[in-house]
């Protein structure tokens, strides 16, 4: 393990808390240290009250921070007397507990502090960081996991037994480190937990971290147990993308509720799910009480496994027949599913949520086979995983939780994405909390937006080759398809009839018509999948009832989509997917009024260009945005009874009217 720190990098973050900002950032930087807003920092400060005196202040990682990106204010800054009190007290429970270091705070509006903000508040250093490392993890979670944590550091860290975080962690951590620390003690190992350290300054406490943690890897280098990457496999052949969303519906219909599920079939996924004894390895309790929280902390169908298991024998059964084994499930919430032909699924109610479950599992993967290799992989006995997912804390967030986005856990699939009405249909899906595929033959598609929800994927979407495997990467990304809105297309300039060649008029074809049947006929065995039935918007256009001279090849093609859209809604309804079409005129920011179409048919209407563009009932100017909205809208609930239906989006056209 490299130590990052800089000297000229810290500079630049002047003060306790900046350095405390810097050496977090480098912590989360590392993901075998800490993953997807795991791990805790603190530094301890002197702030003046609004009586303008002194009082030390504890300044913690706050809920809802990752490491990786954490600013200042995302420190809580609590009480430090308050909080040692606390630490005095033979007993507190954590829905106390946690009223407590809200009302220790110093500033109401900051994040909750972390629930160690307690065992932080005891540790005398002014800084102070604690990591879930995978090296460490791998040795602690071993048979005789304590006499190799000693052989590693000797006296030179202060070892806790396991208890679950909150007040009993932080009581314990209160009572046990005052009689076992010494002048020689560089940092704290919490068994089956992770690391603590400590310093003076943020760069000696982060050094003591990196330092610690890289003894561990070396120690496991020695026995052969830290390169455990797998020879290359013979994948096979890759799942049908159908298989995976049939797997999807039957997945969602037992958790009641819509679920994006992701695959992973590197070498090492495939080669854990083929291994003889996976029933032991994986049917462990997983590595910390952090995985706990962070892959199973709301559970889709609850906490009771036999719930859970009925809830799947729907999909036991279907699979009865399968020549392959029955992929094996992990986690009882679950989150984690495992075949030897698949590799590795994860689920959640997210695609950010199944990104760090994916994320996780595939670092246990990595801390199950060194443990093993070490000594034998013993995970979290399974009282203190009941423990961990019935903890009051955790079962206060399944009371209350948040609002539900309208698209939670679907999927949704744009066609030119990357500019225009597309790009304004994926922020307006996303906003809606769909995950998001974008095709678009710009390449620009694949970087329009950061995060897991969204999946850019450059594609022709005339060469049918290109549909498929596009399709075959938003499946592996998500699991299946629930709603497709069809918006690619091409507009040529103004051209009579007499004017129009035969290759663009079948260029035009091609783009607007013949590429809208392909991905419908694609798409419909995906969207017949969809856990609560699939959605279809066609953009299409005024052109539709009302088209214009010089616009031959472009209302001809969007005419025709028209009526392929009639035709699906007729055939489709039985397969629980409705199709509806919309009809915008003259969205203006879109690629397909370039500054010489949009002056040429201004031009033929004998109008300005800023008259052109209001050229309507309303005298309203139409946007990309105004158009996403309803097409968005159109496949939410309030039409979930509307199927073939037509609805313009023009600012009132007398001719349509």
């Amino acid at each position: 393990m490299r130590n990052l720190w800089s000297s000229a990098e810290a500079a630049a973050f002047p003060g306790d808390l900046g350095q405390r900002v810097y050496s977090s950032r480098l912590l989360g930087r590392d993901p075998s240290l800490v993953l997807h807003g795991g791990g805790n920092t603190s530094v301890k400060t002197v702030e003046r009250n609004v009586f303008g005196e002194e009082e030390r202040v504890l300044r913690v990682k706050g809920s809802g921070w990752d490491l990786a990106t954490i600013e200042a204010r995302g420190f809580s800054p609590c009480r430090l007397a308050h909080l040692t009190r606390l630490a005095a007290l033979e007993e507190l429970p954590d829905l106390r507990m946690a009223q407590e270091l809200r009302a220790c705070m110093t500033d109401p509006s900051a994040p909750t502090a972390s629930v160690e903000a307690i065992l932080h508040a005891v540790l005398p250093a002014r800084f102070v960081d604690h990591t879930h490392a995978d090296a460490l993890i791998s040795v602690t979670n071993t048979d005789g996991g304590l006499e190799r944590v000693r052989e590693i550091y000797g006296e030179r860290v202060v070892v806790i037994p396991y208890v679950m975080p909150g007040f009993k962690l932080a009581r314990l951590f209160a009572e046990l480190f005052p009689k076992h620390c010494t002048p020689a003690t560089e940092g704290i190992v919490l068994m089956n937990h992770g690391m603590i350290t400590f310093g003076s300054s943020a760069e000696e406490s982060y050094g003591r971290m990196i330092a610690l943690v890289t003894e561990a890897e070396e120690y496991l280098a020695r026995r052969g147990a830290w390169g455990v990457a797998p020879a290359p496999l013979e994948a096979g052949p890759r799942p049908g993308r159908q298989d995976i969303a049939a797997f999807r519906k039957a997945l969602s219909a037992g958790l009641g509720a819509a679920a994006l599920v992701s695959s992973n079939r590197d070498d090492t996924c495939l080669a854990f799910a083929r291994r003889p004894d996976l029933a032991r390895l994986s049917q462990q309790a997983p590595a910390t009480p952090d995985h706990v929280i962070r892959t199973k902390r709301v559970p889709l169908l609850g906490r009771d496994l036999a719930a859970f298991r009925d809830g799947y024998r729907r999909y036991f059964d279907a699979w009865a027949d399968r020549s392959s084994p029955r992929p094996a499930m992990v986690d009882a919430a679950p989150r984690v599913v495992l075949d030897p032909e698949w590799g590795m699924l994860a689920v959640g109610r997210t695609a950010q949520e199944a990104s760090i479950v994916g994320e996780i599992y595939r670092h246990t993967i990595d801390i199950v086979l060194r443990s093993e290799r070490l000594g034998g992989w013993r995970g979290l006995a399974e009282e203190h995983i009941f423990d961990v997912e019935y903890w009051d804390l955790e079962q206060a967030k399944v009371r209350r939780p948040g609002p539900r986005p309208v698209f939670q856990g679907e999927v949704a699939l744009v066609t030119g994405a990357a500019s225009g009405i597309g790009r304004a249909c994926v922020d307006s899906l996303l906003s809606r909390g769909a995950a998001v595929v974008g095709l678009d033959l710009n390449p620009d598609v694949a970087g329009i937006l950061p995060g897991p929800a969204y999946l850019g994927i450059e594609c022709d979407l005339t060469k049918e080759d290109q549909v498929g495997a596009a399709l075959d990467r938003a499946v592996a990304a998500f699991g299946g398809l629930d709603i497709l809105i069809l918006n690619a297309g091409i507009f040529p300039g103004g051209m009579k009839i007499g004017e129009l060649g035969t290759d663009l008029w079948r260029k035009v074809m091609g783009v607007n018509l013949d590429a809208s049947f392909v991905m419908l006929r694609e798409c419909h065995p995906l969207l017949r999948l969809a856990p609560l039935g699939g959605r279809v918007a066609v953009i299409g256009s005024k052109n539709v009832p009302a088209p214009g001279p010089g616009a031959a090849a472009y209302s001809a093609s969007k005419a025709a989509v028209n009526q392929l859209m009639r035709v699906a809604a007729l055939e489709w309804g039985p397969d629980n997917i409705r199709i509806n079409a919309l009809h915008p005129n003259m969205v203006f920011d879109t690629a397909l009024w370039t500054t010489e179409v949009l002056e040429s048919r201004a031009r033929h209407y004998g109008l300005s260009v800023e008259a052109y563009k209001t050229n309507n009932l309303l005298k309203v100017e139409v946007h990309s945005r105004d158009v996403a909205e309803l097409a968005a809208e159109l496949c939410g609930p309030l039409f979930a009874k509307t199927t073939g239906a037509q609805v313009p989006v023009d600012g009132g056209n007398e001719r349509v009217v």
